[in-house]
């Protein structure tokens, strides 16, 4: 494949899913038969083409549609596809009235399709795969960034003993852990060496940002994880929580304001960015605006760390497109355009690295 692909139509929809990653229906039928009340086939099985790690896929059944997530087949990196732990947090979420997907059952027996997985409503609306979002009016973009600072801020001020998740994981030590895991992840799946992911895997451990308190993070929240309503400027759902925990929520925050910094992706493939577009005419407010409104909404301080904490950011998307490509190379990759992920790993790297020397500065 050659070329820039056009994110929007690459990662929108469905398609047959084929090889290790299909699914056998009248199986599949049968589980839910006994798993999701008022469930009537037949049912018919496709894989969306959007998702670089968990492998998902849409059901269409006479009872409506769903949505099942699985674990890929195949060889794993350790601890990584925690499918039991994106239901657990979206079951409990589901309570509180937050916007995630309603989830029917999880199955951990490995028979039924080959790997653990979960089956949730099909939740309608739009997926945008672009930042600048591309012919959006300007009060549109406005609306749909202010939903999204204000459904980051409300996860964030959600008490996590209060929803039964304050053994989602540990209230300290957030940032000191991740470096940790994806130093290791990076090193499992790392092709062509490349010097700043080993200068960073050296400099973060003692350079890390102070804890920061312990709420629920989503790990990868940005637009294209969420369904925006059919007719609304408003967060219908947040999806894809694999890599949800308790942690510092501005890690989290920080993580999501990679856009405005994102290197440009020359295949399309790589996280979309708003490097090179004039913002003030889209509708789009300055990073700096955006930081303050999240801050006004959980009284919460982002300016101080900022550079450490983007080192840190920048780092981790790096090591989870290694990942990718490592899957991609093994062939149980969900994503047919995961190979083109290779030359997005040095990019992200090197920013990374630029805002370690920021932060030292």
């Amino acid at each position: 494949m050659t070329g820039r692909i056009n994110r929007q139509s690459a990662f929108t929809g469905t398609k047959p899913a084929a090889g290790p990653l299909a699914l056998d229906a009248d199986k599949l039928a049968g589980w839910m038969a006994d798993h999701i009340p008022e469930f009537e086939g037949p049912l018919s099985v496709s894989q969306f083409k959007g998702g670089q790690s968990n492998p998902t896929y849409r059901l269409d059944a006479a009872s409506g549609s769903y949505v099942l997530r699985r674990k890929p087949p195949g060889e794993l990196l350790p601890s990584a596809h925690a499918v039991d732990r994106e239901f657990r947090v979206q079951e409990a979420l589901g309570r509180t009235g937050f916007p995630v997907p309603h989830v029917h059952a999880l199955e951990t027996d490995e028979a039924v399709i080959g790997s653990m997985f979960y089956v949730m409503d099909f939740t309608p609306g739009r997926v945008i795969w672009e930042p600048h979002m591309p012919g959006a009016a300007p009060g549109e973009r406005r609306a749909v960034y202010d939903a999204m600072n204000w459904t980051l801020a409300d996860l964030h001020g959600i008490d996590p003993q209060a929803t039964g998740l304050g053994d989602f994981g540990r209230a300290d030590g957030y940032v000191a852990r991740q470096v940790r895991r994806w130093s290791q992840q990076y090193r499992a799946s790392a092709g062509t060496p490349i010097e700043a992911m080993d200068r960073l895997i050296a400099w973060l451990p003692d350079n890390l940002p102070p804890d920061g308190p312990a709420r629920i993070v989503h790990g990868d929240y940005r637009l294209d994880n969420l369904i925006l309503a059919p007719d609304e400027n408003r967060v219908a759902a947040v999806i894809d929580w694999e890599l949800s925990t308790l942690g510092d929520p501005l890690a989290d925050f920080t993580y999501h304001l990679m856009q405005w910094h994102m290197p440009i992706s020359k295949t399309g493939a790589g996280t979309g960015s708003l490097i090179g577009h004039d913002l003030a005419a889209l509708g789009i407010p300055a990073m700096e605006t955006y930081i303050a409104a999240y801050e006004e909404r959980t009284g919460f301080s982002v300016m101080a760390h900022l550079p450490a904490y983007f080192a840190y950011n920048f780092f981790r998307m790096a090591a989870i497109l290694a990942g990718i490509v490592a899957r991609a190379r093994a062939g149980s990759a969900a994503n047919e355009n995961a190979r083109l992920m290779e030359g997005e790993v040095r990019p992200l790297a090197e920013t990374a690295w630029a805002f370690a020397r920021q932060a030292a500065s």
